[in-house]
């Protein structure tokens, strides 16, 4: 008999906070560590195996279940050697994105809809904030620090050093192109054009920055966020009146 049952669900549930790190994540530690370990121990194994065969009745050499384990384990070694630092920086990533998205979502009470991990073409945009004071993307930059008394995050208008450093990806190029994508899908799916305004957040850093860069690209520490939002004006309260 033919199942005519469906799901009630129709809507793709929205997507959590730094979703596609996680995803990446997973991926990363599966392929690239979790594969090569249990090929090592099963390698292990058999080397082990022929070693109990060595020392009975039967008849073996262990040398070349030997020779074989050593190799599995030399090549499971050298991928998670290899491997670590990017999975280093995904959880981190990844744990920077979850801090922000939960404290954006405090942002709801003031008005605001949050969305998180919203997924473009090859790309994705960390959170986008909608509400009063406008629509803006967010992207979370989470940076390990040194250990120095002065790290900060320095902006001037187009280009951003962090801890004396520029990033190996230029965030305010990335933000920017970010907040145009989403500005044309906005304009395909609801056929108005709104202002989309790019953020950057670094959390745990002092950021610092001149009165005129703030005004195409915002780069704050996320406590900062609300204090801005509270001193643009509300454009998307006016659009709903006229």
């Amino acid at each position: 008999m033919k199942n005519t049952k469906r799901s009630p669900i129709k809507d793709k549930p929205l997507r959590n906070p730094g979703q596609s790190l996680d995803e990446q994540w997973n991926d990363l530690v599966y392929d690239k560590i979790f594969a090569p370990i249990v090929m090592a121990l099963f390698l292990v194994l058999f080397a082990g195996l022929e070693w109990w065969r060595y020392f009975f009745p039967q008849q073996s050499s262990p040398v070349l279940g030997s020779a074989i384990a050593l190799l599995g384990i030399g090549y499971a070694t050298l991928r998670f050697w290899r491997t670590w630092p990017q999975i280093h920086s995904l959880r981190q990533g990844l744990e920077g994105e979850k801090a922000v998205g939960q404290y954006l979502e405090q942002l709801r009470q003031n008005g605001y809809q949050v969305f998180h991990d919203v997924i473009g073409t090859d790309f994705n945009v960390d959170h986008v904030l909608i509400g009063p004071a406008g629509v803006f993307t967010i992207e979370t930059k989470t940076f390990s620090k040194r250990p120095s008394t002065d790290a900060k995050v320095i902006f001037d208008g187009e280009r951003i050093v962090v801890d004396g450093q520029e990033p190996d990806r230029d965030p305010v190029i990335q933000a920017r192109a970010q907040a145009t994508w989403l500005r044309e899908l906005l304009v395909r799916s609801t056929g108005h054009k709104f202002s989309v305004w790019p953020v950057i957040l670094f959390p745990g850093w002092w950021v610092e920055q001149s009165k005129d860069s703030k005004r195409e690209v915002w780069v704050l520490e996320p406590k900062a966020l609300p204090g801005f939002l509270t001193h643009a004006p509300e454009i998307m309260a006016a659009r709903k009146y006229n």
